[in-house]
């Protein structure tokens, strides 16, 4: 039998979730919406996705940046420091860290990231990138010591698979307004896989967490019922899969690809650069 859990907690951190349904095990998932307007497809690919879990049997909680009121500005004052004193960001921001005075919304979201198996980060593509308050999320969050910055007993430097976020695995989910065709390889826009490529390798991957493939919905400005049905069907599908959907398989710092100046060897994709080569040959 399974146990029902609804617990509405604020705005910005909403527990949902059937305990111990059957199928797939329960995931404790992370949602992260960057997107201003409830109304919006954002709004309700997020209300689906949140159903669709708890149909799942999965426990969610939510961060809704716009609707907490989210701050995305590094400053001082997270980290103790007056005015005049010069600010380090991550020496400051480790120092607070490990003595627990980062401020409360921060360590609240730092919780939520514990606490999941799995993040979810939905947004709408604004100039080629992330919107500016989950960009500042990333900022103000993921600090030096809690995300990045650790070692491993031998003294190797834990990034790129390995680091203070290791073991999770994320979904990114995109709106765009574009066509589909104009992201595709040869796109005027780039390839929409490399230019997703700082937050899927640069954010996620060097923290530790495993990317799943991102979920990419085209042509979100006039989108219409079918497409909006299609994108629907699709967002399901993916959150279906995220126990056993493969993550990509980039390449980890330590596993033996890269030299000691950190650049791939020679023997390995050889002839070819940019960013494809940081995926596994033998996994494509």
């Amino acid at each position: 039998m399974s146990t029902h859990a609804t617990t509405a907690t604020s705005t910005g951190d909403t527990i949902t979730g059937v305990i111990g349904g059957a199928g797939s095990p329960s995931l404790k998932v992370l949602w992260v919406l960057a997107h201003p307007e409830a109304r919006s497809l954002n709004g309700a690919l997020r209300d689906e996705g949140l159903h669709t879990l708890k149909e799942l049997g999965h426990e969610v909680r939510e961060s809704d940046l716009y609707a907490m009121n989210w701050n995305p500005l590094v400053s001082a004052a997270d980290y103790g420091l007056a005015p005049r004193e010069r600010l380090i960001v991550g020496a400051e921001s480790e120092r607070a860290h490990a003595a627990g005075t980062l401020p409360e919304d921060v360590r609240a979201e730092q919780e939520k990231i514990a606490w999941a198996d799995v993040l979810v980060f939905q947004f709408p593509l604004w100039w080629a990138g992330v919107p500016a308050i989950l960009k500042g999320w990333f900022d103000r969050v993921l600090v030096q010591g809690f995300a990045f910055g650790l070692t491993a007993p031998d003294g190797r430097v834990r990034r790129y698979g390995e680091g203070g976020l290791g073991g999770k695995r994320a979904l990114v989910i995109t709106t765009i307004g574009a066509r589909a065709s104009a992201f595709g390889p040869r796109g005027v826009h780039g390839d929409a896989a490399e230019v997703l490529f700082p937050l899927l390798h640069g954010v996620l991957w060097y923290t530790g967490v495993a990317a799943l493939p991102p979920l990419t919905v085209f042509g979100a400005d006039r989108i219409t019922a079918d497409g909006h049905d299609e994108a629907v069907a699709a967002l399901r599908d993916r959150l279906r899969g995220l126990p056993d959907d493969a993550a990509l398989p980039y390449r980890p710092e330590h596993g033996g690809d890269f030299d000691g100046d950190l650049v791939l060897r020679p023997d390995l994709a050889p002839g070819r650069a940019g960013l494809g080569v940081h995926l596994r040959e033998d996994s494509a």
